[in-house]
């Protein structure tokens, strides 16, 4: 099994969603451990390069910070759940997104992509680091035990990311995190793990079904 996952990782029911699926495919006996691509889906595709101060980020997306603060409890109790320490309070800026985007490509061509996500929602999320700046970029990168800083002053990968999120708006994405499994099967959403199983099971049968009919 092969599956796509659209996410941004400013997006915290991104981290969630991983999270979830993860226990799920723990949950999953039997299951064999499937292929995963982090694909990029740009939620402030328009932000400014040095990103926006997160206060008037937050007022201007919401509306009031009150209206945040309301759905950061439904946040923080999902995160809870899955042993996410979320740390709003130490975000000082929404940042630009594209660089990350580009450099879990670079990690993909590499083969640690899911352990530089992981570096980047911790950084991000728990942290406050600025990860639309290419230094702590760079830095979390070496966390995940890869070396991007001259990859990261580069080009590299910007037509790649391009096309991938363009696909991703032709299937008709409109929010993140988007599952695809298989290529066929899709779940939207922080699912819960037994979403996850049952959606596996699904394209269990369908593949052994398919393999009688050949």
């Amino acid at each position: 099994m092969h599956i796509d996952i659209y996410s941004d990782v400013v997006c915290p029911w991104c981290y969630v969603g991983k999270r979830r699926l993860e226990r799920a495919l723990s949950e999953s006996n039997g299951l064999a451990k499937p292929a995963i691509t982090w694909r990029p889906f740009q939620l402030n595709p328009t932000m400014p390069k040095e990103g926006l101060e997160r206060t008037a980020y937050l007022e201007a997306k919401f509306g009031s910070l009150d209206a945040f603060r309301q759905m950061e409890e439904h946040v923080l109790a999902a995160g809870a759940e899955e042993h996410i320490a979320f740390a709003f309070d130490k975000i000082a800026r929404t940042p630009n997104t594209f660089l990350a985007h580009r450099l879990i490509w670079y990690a993909g061509q590499e083969g640690c992509q899911n352990a530089m996500v992981d570096s980047l929602f911790k950084g991000y999320f728990e942290e406050g680091e600025d990860i639309g700046s290419l230094s702590v970029l760079a830095q979390l990168a070496e966390r995940a035990g890869l070396k991007a800083e001259q990859f990261l002053r580069g080009h590299e990968g910007t037509a790649e990311v391009k096309a991938e999120e363009s696909e991703g708006h032709r299937l008709g994405i409109r929010s993140v995190p988007y599952f695809l499994l298989n290529g066929t099967y899709a779940l939207s959403g922080a699912q819960p793990p037994d979403r996850f199983v049952s959606a596996f099971k699904k394209v269990e049968v369908d593949q052994l079904t398919r393999k009688a009919g050949a």
